[in-house]
């Protein structure tokens, strides 16, 4: 079955650098908002999010630009929340680590000596520097070549700081301290790298970065019936690409789940093969948002650009693709032969990082006609999400203007409804469908 894009979009794969931006050029200033009080933000969350879905409408300006809301988002959101950083694919070797900062923390990403993947603080233990800074090699520290993965991805058989040569393990246990005989007391077995709680799930290692978050497993268990059929942690990372995002993580994350859009931003390419009018909602649950995108017509295989379809998956869901938020951020799009995941970290109310990628079964790198697939499905990528970039840029710049009102939602909003309740949730310190009814499915 053929997924094919007719875009206009058209740019060659080979001259996308890996971090890109919007095609077009950002505005030069945005109007500044006069600040509001966060409890009167907060506030107005909770009333609109109790709206029923037929009465919906859009959340205050404040919520996408105000640096208090913010970091009130970073503290009861987002570092309580469980936060996937990557795919056990990408470190598939014992020494292979990607480095990444995430909400001002330094982090690497490591498989130790004993094939536990770890994240590890890069905050050296002696004086706070961070142990892998910017163009700093050694020997015994190269860049992996194995993986699909960012620039910072590699492969050490230990980490050594820069500034005084204190080095670590895989693990992050101090294993060397020059010239430290003369400090009384000092045990070197006693010092070791902040260590973040990590938990793999179905492939994917997540951080939980204050620690008290419930198991990943209570939290994902629906979703683990949902994708258990395409065997996701025995995939590879095929496609990587970063994306310097001038808009507020949460426009991605809604845009992401709404299928409401395919009628405007991409009505050369997903509507006339996803309808938006064909697409809905499952019922509300309280960590993740599932939603259907069934095909018009089932589109027929081409051996140039698809993968064999799954076998294992269940009629369903080789007819249609679907989306999902865990919340807070981990975003997946399933289709009948691949994955698509995304990472949205934030970098403030107007700025985001945002890594894309497909995921493949591992049996399908051994074909013939592999690298001419992944360069279709690159190409692909590139042209829908430009199209995505687009829209999320011109919303931000919106959402700063005097002219914006806070709109009405249509029942195809129904997953940005959700978010609103999932943030309303998190305010009086809970989760959705926790102390409220659970909102029910479209079908």
């Amino acid at each position: 079955m053929t997924l094919s894009l007719d875009t206009n979009l058209k740019i060659e794969a080979a001259t996308v650098p890996l971090v890109a931006t919007v095609a077009e050029p950002e505005p030069l200033f945005r109007l500044a908002r006069a600040p509001k009080p966060l409890a009167e933000t907060l506030a107005d969350v909770q009333a609109t999010a109790d709206l029923p879905l037929n009465q919906a409408r859009t959340l205050p300006p404040e919520v996408y630009t105000d640096e208090a809301f913010l970091k009130w988002e970073i503290e009861h959101v987002l570092r309580p929340g469980w936060l996937c950083l990557a795919h056990v694919s990408q470190v598939p070797k014992a020494g292979d680590f990607i480095k990444l900062d995430l909400l001002g923390e330094p982090l690497v990403l490591v498989r130790g000596k004993d094939e536990v993947v770890r994240v590890l603080s890069r905050v050296c233990a002696h004086r706070g520097a961070d142990i892998m800074p910017p163009g700093y090699t050694y020997e015994g520290q190269r860049p992996c070549a194995e993986a699909e993965g960012p620039a910072g991805c590699g492969h050490a058989r230990f980490f050594m700081c820069p500034y005084h040569f204190w080095s670590f393990d895989l693990e992050g246990q101090l294993k060397a301290a020059p010239e430290m005989q003369q400090a009384e007391g000092f045990c070197r077995e006693a010092v070791h790298l902040t260590t973040f709680r990590t938990e793999i799930w179905h492939g994917w290692v997540f951080v939980n970065l204050d620690g008290k978050a419930p198991p990943l497993s209570t939290q994902l268990g629906g979703m683990t019936e949902d994708l258990a059929n395409w065997q996701p942690a025995d995939m590879k990372v095929a496609i990587y690409r970063e994306w310097d995002c001038p808009f507020n993580w949460k426009v991605l994350v809604e845009n992401f789940m709404e299928a409401y859009h395919h009628l405007g931003a991409h009505s050369q390419t997903f509507q006339p093969l996803m309808p938006a009018q064909d697409t809905w909602v499952e019922t509300e649950r309280a960590h993740y948002i599932r939603v259907n995108l069934p095909f018009k017509a089932m589109p027929a295989p081409n051996p140039a650009v698809d993968f064999p379809t799954i076998s294992s998956l269940r009629e369903q869901d080789q007819r249609q693709m679907s989306v999902f938020l865990g919340y807070p951020g981990f975003l997946l799009f399933t289709g009948p032969d691949r994955l698509f995941w995304y990472r949205i970290d934030p970098l403030g109310p107007d700025r985001s990082r945002l890594v894309t990628t497909m995921l493949v079964p591992a049996s399908v790198t051994s074909e013939p006609q592999y690298a001419e697939k992944i360069k279709a499905a690159d190409q692909m990528l590139i042209d829908f999400h430009l199209e995505d970039m687009r829209v999320c840029t011109g919303i931000q710049r919106g959402l700063h203007a005097t002219g914006y009102q806070r709109g009405r939602l249509s029942h195809l909003d129904m997953p940005v409804w959700l978010i609103q309740r999932y943030l309303a949730a998190r305010a009086r310190g809970t989760y959705p469908t926790l102390d409220r009814p659970a909102a029910a499915a479209q079908r």
